[in-house]
């Protein structure tokens, strides 16, 4: 089950038939985004696998998933704001059992988004549900 911020997400995308329109959306979510502390971007935070460089910032609050991130890709940023959206506020112990690509899929990510895009994202979730698996 998807956050309500997500849904509203969903909501949005239904309203926009081009995919153009919908890619900039992706990106306007990216742009909403606070930058990542530049103290927190160090290895510790890097995501491997992403084409672009990738920082994620998971820091549960009361045993909810809570994250920032940022990306040198415009892209890549909004798909960091759609994760945010996606998990953020769930408990921890529901993150790994959201199908992220089928919440994604519901915007029509999974059809438009390049191969290279398509890892990062991969390599984004797993990173999340490896988090909240640790607790």
């Amino acid at each position: 089950m998807a956050q309500a911020a997500f849904e509203e997400l969903v909501e949005d995308f239904e309203f926009l038939d081009d995919w153009e329109d919908r890619y900039r959306l992706v990106i306007e979510e990216g742009k909403a985004m606070a930058p990542l502390d530049p103290a927190l971007k160090v290895p510790a935070t890097k995501v491997e696998g992403c084409a672009s460089q990738v920082w994620l910032h998971i820091n549960p609050k009361d045993g909810l998933m809570q994250f920032d991130g940022e990306s040198d890709a415009m892209i890549v940023n909004g798909l960091i704001a759609l994760l945010r959206k996606l998990y953020c506020g769930l408990p921890m112990g529901q993150v790994p059992g959201v199908d992220a690509r089928a919440e994604m899929g519901r915007l029509g990510l999974n059809d438009h988004l390049s191969a290279q895009r398509s890892n990062g994202l991969r390599a984004m979730i797993v990173r999340l549900r490896e988090a909240a698996l640790k607790g």
